[in-house]
């Protein structure tokens, strides 16, 4: 039987430090980026009294939106996908994204992707639109191999949901689980994205139109495992939506949540430690820069998980490993402000580089900016018209470069010149020039630069920075297959009680919906923690308390219809009968 809390204290760090406790006056202390404001909502939710601490003036960490003179820019995340986890974040907190005011647009198309030969292709929910834009291509047998990449992409997106998003991967152990066991074949962790992606595609051009998306994970497509051909699989099947006012208006939502169940906001207050007992085996709280203390039952740490570890706990092996691991990407982030529409974008386009391979390998073997990039141009003003002033549009650009690198971190690291600087100044100058002469070629736009009235830009160095990200990579550690399930950073603190984590870094891995989907685990598991009950639980699909008519009951099918069991008995006697015979 589990006992009554008695209102334990909770802290969330820089992106999110927590500290949950009994529901007596004290407090948790939690960070708020997303995966700090979902978990700090869910604790108060479990009577735990809830403090966030934030280093920014703002919630929402790269989820933040830019403003300038009636624009409005998506800082981070542009795109919401895996909407199942969001609506299921909003259903165990006792409400939903609607009776919250979350409006999702739905962005049809999906993408249009642009080639350097002018041609482009069309993703889009739409089967008969997918249907011509395949055969367009690969002819009518393309379009019978497209339905099998979906079919392989289905598997990988229903066994990660199950079996790695909704588990904790506590231990080696862990892996060993029959259910996950029988899975992992089939999820093809030691085949490349490319790799499984050339299985059903036979033209170039193809291989790359499913394939570019392992740039929200932060990886080439040529290292990325196949498992992740489950994000082409959302996109294709569930669609890509857009919050209306932007990605932020989900966090303020989730903030609005939390306060209305007693969560309390600190911003501007930057944390300088985790606060250990004695022993240094149990975490008691934080410290501020300003140098308050505030103690706490239990730490819940939202900052970038390899920062947390090598600034804000003591010196260890552990912290400096870490650093040695193989991180996702970074970028150049470009928002732009501009005195007219450019009818020839649409909400979200990718612009693909002619030398594909070789264009990941500059950003990944020696951290540099690409010679013709790949690169994602989002206009929020297409769906959303409360993204610009009328007769204008607000365009955000990321183009994706190697993260930041010092000369000892360079040492060894195949293909980089470590007496070469990473020179970010020349870097955004060579993006910008490359997107203008890009987008224009390709498009037939023009004059964009004549149309631009006011440039805001993210570099590695303003990530790292603003967020505390470690060497700027946007995406936290990368998800090769020895930085996930039981490999990954654990979401709670190894040798230390009471301190776990949540967040990009963290399991099980990066992205707003995989975050949510990580505060959910990391809270069960505080709560687990401190022998309490989880106050959300599993609800049929059909809803509470209805019955399943018997229409809609799921019947299994014979393994043999009725006629091949005739003609399986008939060959039996038949058999039997030039047996006796003989």
């Amino acid at each position: 039987m589990s006992r009554k809390p008695v209102r334990k204290t909770a802290v969330v760090v820089g992106e999110i430090l927590l500290f949950p406790g009994p529901r007596e006056p004290s407090h948790n202390r939690t960070g708020a980026g997303a995966g700090g404001v979902a978990t700090a909502a869910r604790l108060a939710k479990a009577g735990f009294d809830v403090t966030v601490v934030e280093k920014n003036n703002f919630t929402g960490g790269r989820c933040s939106l830019i403003h300038h003179d009636g624009h409005r820019f998506d800082q981070g995340p542009s795109l919401l996908l895996l909407p199942g986890l969001f609506r299921e974040t909003f259903e165990d907190l006792g409400t939903s994204l609607e009776d919250e005011g979350v409006k999702l647009m739905k962005c049809e198309p999906n993408y249009n992707v642009w080639f350097d030969d002018g041609a482009s292709f069309e993703l889009s929910t739409d089967v008969a639109r997918m249907k011509l834009e395949v055969e367009k291509w690969e002819g009518k047998d393309g379009f019978e191999r497209y339905l099998g990449f979906l079919q392989e992409a289905h598997r990988h997106y229903e066994i990660s949901v199950s079996q790695v998003l909704k588990k904790n991967f506590t231990s080696l152990l862990s892996m060993m689980r029959p259910a996950f066991l029988r899975h992992l074949l089939p999820l093809h962790p030691h085949e490349s994205i490319y790799s499984r992606a050339s299985k059903y595609f036979w033209t170039e051009r193809l291989r790359r139109v499913f394939t570019f998306g392992s740039m929200y994970m932060g990886m080439s497509p040529f290292d990325a495992p196949g498992t992740y051909s489950l994000l082409q699989y959302t996109e294709l099947a569930e669609g890509i939506w857009y919050p209306k006012g932007g990605f932020h208006t989900v966090i303020e939502a989730l903030v609005r949540i939390g306060e209305r169940l007693g969560v309390k906001y600190r911003l501007s207050s930057s944390v300088s430690s985790v606060e250990l007992d004695p022993t240094g085996r149990n975490a008691m709280g934080i410290k501020l820069e300003s140098g308050e203390s505030i103690s706490a039952d239990v730490v819940v740490i939202n900052a970038d998980l390899v920062y947390a570890y090598n600034n804000l706990l003591p010196p260890s092996s552990y912290s400096r490993a870490l650093q040695k691991r193989s991180a996702s990407c970074s970028s150049i982030s470009f928002y732009w402000a501009m005195d007219r529409q450019i009818p020839e974008l649409t909400t979200h386009n990718i612009f693909l580089a002619e030398h594909y391979r070789e264009s990941f390998d500059d950003i990944f073997k020696k951290q540099l900016i690409p010679s013709e990039p790949s690169f994602y141009v989002n206009v929020p003003s297409r769906i959303d018209p409360t993204a610009a002033p009328d007769g204008k549009d607000s365009i955000v650009v990321l183009v994706p470069v190697g993260h930041l690198l010092d000369e000892k971190q360079g040492i060894g690291r195949k293909g980089l010149d470590i007496h070469s600087k990473q020179d970010w100044d020349s870097m955004v100058a060579k993006a910008r020039r490359t997107v203008f002469k890009t987008v224009e070629a390709r498009t037939g736009a023009h004059d964009l630069q004549g149309a631009l009235v006011k440039e805001i830009v993210n570099t590695p160095q303003s990530w790292k920075d603003v967020f505390n990200l470690d060497k700027g990579a946007i995406l936290g550690l990368s998800h090769s297959f020895f930085n996930v399930l039981c490999f990954r950073p654990k979401t709670k603190h190894p040798s230390i009680e009471r301190l776990h984590f949540v967040g990009a870094s963290a399991h099980p891995g990066t992205g707003v919906p995989i975050v949510l989907a990580g505060a959910k685990l990391t809270s069960e598991q505080v709560l687990e923690g401190f022998g309490m009950d989880k106050p959300w639980g599993k609800e049929s699909f059909k809803g509470k308390g209805e019955r399943t008519r018997d229409i809609d009951r799921i019947r299994v099918r014979p393994v043999m219809s009725n006629v091949y069991i005739a003609l399986l008995a008939l060959i039996l006697v038949l058999a039997v009968l030039v047996y006796r015979s003989t």
